[in-house]
């Protein structure tokens, strides 16, 4: 992680602890709070925008997921399906097209600030699609619709994700006090009262310890699904196209 990735992160975290301290003493949502604090981080260190140009997308990807949700187990005749769609399709659709437009809009404003020649657009996630975009080599340039879904993945996966590890490892401080303890006293001794960085960081083993209990715990996902867009083989399976594959 890189330094100006920290300080991206610090200052999100100053940001929300900030806003805390107004609330001594008073029960909080801290799910809710890390979904802001997340959020925030992701736009920062990956987009390097402000929480505010990628909030939208959020709550666009978050009502695209509940509908996909709800649907997850119907069927759909191909047939049929050309010629009528549901009010939970329709909407799907109208969600997609505005996520697209919203990833479309950031993309832009880096290739506005950001001129010259392939390479040049930024060393952040989205510096990185955008490069990959432009690139001249046809076999390692991704497509514009590539470019969007990446930058959808990121954004959603990473946040809800996140967001979960970090609400459960709270709950388990907050029962086991003792860890708590421990926890707060190797970060006193390593990093100190000033700002983490890299090197610290790295030589955290009981906050390590902790992470990865709560992912064994508690992981935020169990399964992924991915639809196949050309044949491939998988050891001694051939999967044919469009053959959708729950991971």
């Amino acid at each position: 992680m890189g330094k100006n990735m920290i300080l991206a992160v610090v200052v999100s975290v100053e940001t929300m602890l900030e806003k805390w301290k107004g609330r001594e003493g008073k029960e909080m949502e801290v799910f809710q709070e890390f979904t802001l604090l997340t959020s925030e981080v992701i736009s920062r260190t990956a987009f390097s925008s402000s929480y505010l140009e990628g909030e939208k997308i959020f709550d666009l990807l978050t009502k695209l997921s509940l509908i996909a949700s709800r649907n997850v187990f119907k069927t759909r005749l191909p047939i049929i399906s050309r010629f009528w769609k549901s009010s939970d399709e329709i909407e799907s659709d109208k969600l997609a097209k505005m996520i697209y437009d919203s990833v479309m809009k950031i993309v832009k404003k880096r290739e506005e600030i950001v001129t010259g020649e392939a390479d040049s657009f930024g060393n952040d996630f989205l510096g990185l699609l955008v490069n990959s975009y432009h690139d001249l080599d046809e076999n390692n340039k991704l497509s514009i619709q590539d470019l969007v879904d990446e930058s959808k993945t990121f954004y959603f996966a990473g946040q809800e994700t996140t967001n979960s590890l970090l609400a459960w490892a709270i709950l388990l401080l907050a029962v086991h006090t003792d860890w708590q303890e421990k926890a707060r006293r190797e970060v006193i001794e390593i990093i100190g009262k000033g700002n983490p960085n890299s090197e610290g960081i790295a030589k955290l083993k009981t906050i390590t310890m902790i992470i990865n209990e709560t992912l064994r715990l508690y992981p935020p996902a169990t399964g992924t699904i991915r639809k196949v867009e050309r044949e491939v083989r998988l050891g001694k399976l051939v999967l044919p196209i469009d053959l959708e594959v729950n991971i």
